[in-house]
């Protein structure tokens, strides 16, 4: 009978300490002023880009790493997943300036019809671009 006594007064101790520590721990979040950021004045900037994605040849920039079963006979190529590092250029034209890279992985998600599932990091150059179109 103690045993029992003395159990049901270790449960409600460990209780009332848990809820005490509750009720007495800080908040996980605190709100900023967006004075104390120092937040300058928004610009706004319109990027214009040509995505190059090479999948065959003798250099391509995009690389088979992945597939599943059905892949090959699928409408969809279900289960195709590619590594890319892209081009991006100021024009069309693989061979104009380019102005950054793109890099990441994209796969086909969808059973039925084309969808892609893409992860990309867009690198651009810090470099001149006035006069581009």
């Amino acid at each position: 009978m103690a045993k029992i006594h003395l159990k049901t007064r270790l449960i409600i101790t460990i209780f009332f300490f848990y809820i005490l520590t509750t009720i007495q721990s800080k908040s996980f979040s605190r709100n900023l002023s967006k004075k104390s950021l120092d937040f300058k004045k928004e610009k706004l900037s319109h990027l214009h880009f040509y995505f190059h994605d090479i999948v065959t040849g003798q250099h391509p920039t995009a690389i088979k790493v992945a597939s599943s079963p059905t892949t090959n006979t699928s409408s969809s190529l279900f289960g195709l997943v590619m590594m890319i590092d892209d081009m991006l250029t100021l024009t069309p034209e693989p061979g104009s300036k380019e102005v950054g890279r793109a890099q990441g992985i994209y796969a086909s998600a969808d059973l039925e019809k084309l969808g892609f599932l893409m992860t990309l990091n867009y690198f651009l150059q810090k470099a001149s671009t006035t006069g581009a179109p």
